[in-house]
């Protein structure tokens, strides 16, 4: 008699599939119109499971010919989310000789981490930039391979300290131009070309630099350290989203914080 309410082992790994698929979405999606779109859709498909109930039966028939089409509506409006969710996974579940590698996919990758010497150097230098306004732009690698950043840049392979990395972004020095790429402890590369986001919600205040580290923060798990050359502010970018950062402490909180959130 309940037998309905039976719950199987492979029922309780659906479930836990189909809530990690929606938590990725919902993290490609976040701080975007992305987000207001796809709860639009929600409510749409409940206000058509509603008039179903009701057997309102035009009004159901309206609604069933657009839900019809609901998958090819979502391909066209979450296409840019959609590319940017494969290029995620892709990135994320190749090594560093664009192969693919299965212990990831089953164990996941395994991330950067950055020791608290490294971290002082890095906050250390962008407290000088942005005391000078020195425009800097600084790749923060976790598990995504970066090897097709890091091959557009002059490789480095270098001690992250403060003087190197304020030498690299001073506005005559010859690699100031493009980005720093650091990971494990080491200055991989500068000069290093990134993608541009496609995201056309983008503030109109922000230049190049943001919208490059907002692109690359899209293609891969990294996050970006930004320093205006215009105002000296420090701005912290993570899945797209820029947030300035007020203080020295508060960028420090946010790269400690980015190392251990890889989910």
């Amino acid at each position: 008699m309940l037998d309905f309410i039976k719950i199987e082992l492979i029922d309780i790994l659906d479930i836990f599939l189909v809530a990690i698929l929606i938590y990725q979405a919902y993290k490609l999606i976040r701080g975007t119109a992305a987000l207001n779109i796809f709860t639009g859709i929600i409510v749409f498909y409940f206000i058509w499971l509603v008039v179903k109930a009701l057997r309102m039966e035009l009004l159901s028939a309206i609604l069933g010919q657009v839900m019809g089409v609901g998958v090819l509506a979502l391909i066209i409006l979450f296409q840019q989310e959609i590319r940017r969710f494969f290029l995620r996974m892709g990135t994320r579940y190749m090594d560093s000789s664009h192969k693919l590698r299965l212990v990831n996919i089953f164990l996941g990758a395994q991330g950067k981490s950055i020791s608290g010497e490294a971290l002082n150097e890095i906050t250390q230098a962008c407290r000088r930039m942005s005391e000078s306004k020195t425009g800097a732009l600084i790749v923060l690698a976790k598990s995504s391979s970066l090897e097709f950043v890091i091959e557009s840049g002059d490789r480095l392979d270098a001690k992250i300290s403060r003087r190197l990395i304020e030498n690299i972004f001073f506005k005559n020095a010859p690699m100031h131009d493009g980005a720093m790429v650091i990971s494990s402890d080491k200055i991989m590369a500068a000069r290093c070309t990134l993608p541009i986001t496609e995201n056309p919600h983008l503030p109109a205040k922000y230049g190049m630099r943001h919208r490059a580290a907002a692109g690359i923060s899209e293609h891969s798990d990294a996050n970006v350290i930004v320093v205006s050359e215009e105002t000296g502010q420090i701005s912290f970018v993570s899945n797209g989203e820029i947030k300035a950062v007020n203080s020295i402490a508060e960028l420090r909180l946010a790269i400690e914080a980015s190392y251990k959130n890889r989910v």
